[in-house]
């Protein structure tokens, strides 16, 4: 049995996987050492889980595309006073196997037995297959 859990959140207006590592790498020189993150306003009530080796996998136009590693949770209090917490990224974003998701809004725990597996390192270097077939195959089971 797995002693962590992971996140898994919609990656609003990205188009692509490298569309949110463009977006990711053009801000993290405003963030503190250059990590990325998720701010959300809700603070998990699994840290302890997340911390333990959880991961947050990024929905792209519908399918689970890639994941990045919790490193930590930092606390932020905005200019309206609110606490707010801050999911600090590895800035490294790994390819999955696509997995279709409906729309949610915030982030969802997602077991690590219903996670999305990552594509073999040799296959990340290939080009990716269009969203579309890599849909089809997910849906008969091929991938």
């Amino acid at each position: 049995m797995d002693n962590y859990i992971n996140l898994v959140k919609l990656s609003v207006g990205t188009e692509s996987v490298e569309g949110l590592q463009d977006w990711q790498d053009a801000t993290r020189h405003t963030l503190p050492e250059g990590l990325p993150r998720h701010v959300t306003r809700m603070w998990p009530k699994r840290a302890a889980e997340i911390l333990a080796g959880g991961s947050i996998y990024w929905v792209i136009k519908g399918q689970i595309q890639c994941r990045q590693r919790i490193l930590r949770l930092d606390e932020l209090i905005g200019d309206d006073g609110v606490r707010r917490c801050a999911i600090v990224l590895d800035p490294d974003l790994m390819r999955t196997h696509t997995a279709t998701k409906r729309p949610f809004q915030g982030w969802r725990y997602l077991p690590p037995q219903d996670s999305p597996a990552d594509l073999q390192t040799e296959r990340t270097a290939e080009e990716p297959l269009p969203l579309e077939l890599s849909q089809a195959l997910a849906e008969i089971g091929v991938i």
